[in-house]
């Protein structure tokens, strides 16, 4: 009798923002990513990963990144790693330890997921020109939060696919602000195709079916969404 595939095994992510300043932070921050921070982690096994800039949201400039690992325990002991990684102590010099009167960064908020069981992988667009949509929806509770989990592994996932709308990652959230929420990342070839696919999507009677059943309306299981677009950095693998 034929073994049945195993089932991918689900990943993790973290999710570092980089809150900034104009001036020379922004590309202070950028030399910063590719010279030290993504070649450090990818030889901790940690690829591909991204690195982008927000071009709408309600914080500017501010960068991102996007780590993903078959370990939560990888992503935790991420910064410990780099204080013994020495090419890497080398190259970051300027931003790692730039001093209190002119740093290199406002804040970063750094937040850990784990992946849905219905987007198991993360998935890199085609080399290209790309935008990206980041969302997350916070919940009143954990029930509601993992009801809307449910929705997106039951039935919505495919949906977005069908619509066109690209994911790159679904996570529930571990640690980080905002608790209990999701954060899923999209993308798209521009802006027109973003919004046309979203009508397709709203438009579908799969969808309307599903978030009108009681219990699924995102009034009782969304409290708030926070939606992002990003461009991706010279240096990002994503």
């Amino acid at each position: 009798m034929q073994e049945k595939p195993s089932a991918p095994t689900q990943e993790f992510y973290e999710l570092r923002k980089y809150t900034l300043r104009n001036g020379t932070g922004p590309k202070l921050t950028e030399n910063f990513f590719a010279q030290a921070m993504i070649p450090s982690l990818n030889r901790m096994g940690i690829s591909p990963v991204g690195a982008f800039k927000v071009d709408i949201g309600p914080e500017t400039p501010t960068y991102y990144l996007l780590l993903p690992s078959n370990s939560a325990e990888t992503l935790l002991t991420v910064n410990q790693r780099l204080t013994k990684d020495a090419e890497f102590l080398k190259a970051a010099a300027g931003f790692w330890d730039a001093p209190a009167a002119t740093p290199a960064f406002i804040r970063v908020e750094s937040s850990i997921f784990s992946a849905f069981t219905g987007w198991p992988k993360l998935t890199a667009p085609k080399p290209g020109k790309r935008i990206f949509q980041l969302r997350t929806y916070e919940s009143s509770g954990y029930a509601a939060h993992l009801k809307k989990v449910e929705m997106f592994n039951n039935g919505e996932i495919e949906i977005f696919v069908r619509s066109g709308l690209a994911p790159v990652f679904f996570g529930s959230a571990l640690t980080g602000p905002l608790l209990p929420n999701l954060t899923y990342m999209l993308t798209f070839p521009d802006l027109p195709t973003l919004s046309a696919n979203w009508s397709k999507f709203a438009s579908d009677p799969a969808w309307k079916e599903l978030s009108h059943r009681p219990g699924n309306t995102d009034a009782e299981i969304v409290s708030n969404i926070t939606n992002l677009y990003l461009s991706p950095l010279a240096c990002s693998q994503i």
